[in-house]
């Protein structure tokens, strides 16, 4: 699943290709890929026909964009295989193409929706009055959100009987955070992903949102991480921080801080990564 800085990466290229254009019409090519806008396919493109999109905005792992004069948002999710690619109208179609939005300009691109598995999809809903799309409501502000309490975070993870990646992969306590940059994030800041969070002092916890920031923005530099062709930005390329990853996916590779063979577990139907040495398992009460 693409997390942050991978949709932040794509957000941004929806403001400078997207955003400001009004939409002439709207095609849909597979009915899954509006699967969550109930009313259906005709509705769905009736309501976007000739529509100006707004600044491009995103939360956690969501983004959306406004409709300029209305209180509505196209709701963007990629799940696991979803492209927002803006094209020059006459590039070929390509094979799991799903939804077509073209505009009332002369600039020849159009934004596609491109989905080989078709988990994700595009939705209109009702904006709530802070802006955010109203099925966004229970999700946290993200870690790069200049909003983003971190007094309020410590409290609450202190207050959850979990561990340190469930807390982080916890939408509701702090979005756009996913399996990748949860083991990056906690091997900067030498913490074992079954630590309670309980445990965690406020310096700590503190400690660790700067490791998550830091992953994040470094990770954002350059384009996200990529490990097929699945994830791509706006104009179908690849990010590369994979080649800087420092735990996920390094199994038996020595770690880079104390030369020990990096370990994998499974860890709710996924794996966590982590060093033996530098991120000790945490020690159970008596």
């Amino acid at each position: 699943m693409p997390e942050l800085p991978e949709v932040e990466v794509v957000r941004r290229g929806l403001q400078t290709w997207v955003s400001g254009r009004t939409i002439a019409d709207v095609q849909v090519l597979h009915p899954r890929a509006i699967r969550r806008h109930l009313a259906g396919a005709e509705d769905f493109a009736a309501r976007l026909g000739d529509r100006t999109v707004g600044d491009a905005c995103r939360r956690g792992k969501y983004l959306w964009l406004p409709l300029t004069d209305t209180d509505t948002s196209v709701l963007g999710h990629l799940g696991m295989s979803g492209q927002l690619l803006v094209q020059p109208q006459d590039t070929a179609d390509e094979k799991h193409l799903r939804i077509r939005i073209r505009f009332a300009d002369a600039l020849g691109t159009e934004l596609r929706f491109v989905d080989q598995r078709t988990f994700g999809g595009l939705s209109l809903h009702e904006n709530a009055p802070d802006g955010l799309p109203d099925v966004l409501s229970h999700i946290a502000r993200d870690p790069l959100d200049p909003l983003f309490d971190d007094a309020a975070f410590h409290a609450a993870i202190r207050a959850r009987r979990t561990t340190v990646k469930r807390a982080l992969l916890d939408q509701s306590l702090i979005s756009g955070v996913g399996n990748i940059y949860a083991d990056e994030a906690l091997w900067r800041a030498r913490i074992h992903y079954e630590r309670p969070t309980a445990t965690l002092t406020r310096p700590r916890s503190a400690e660790l949102l700067r490791h998550v920031r830091g992953v994040m923005t470094a990770a954002l530099a350059v384009g996200g991480t990529t490990f097929d062709s699945l994830y791509v930005n706006v104009n179908g390329e690849s990010g590369y921080f994979d080649r800087s990853l420092d735990a996920y996916g390094r199994e038996d590779q020595p770690c880079r801080r104390c030369g020990t063979p990096m370990r994998r577990r499974p860890w709710m139907n996924r794996s966590s990564y982590f060093c033996p040495r530098c991120q000790r398992v945490p020690r159970t009460p008596s």
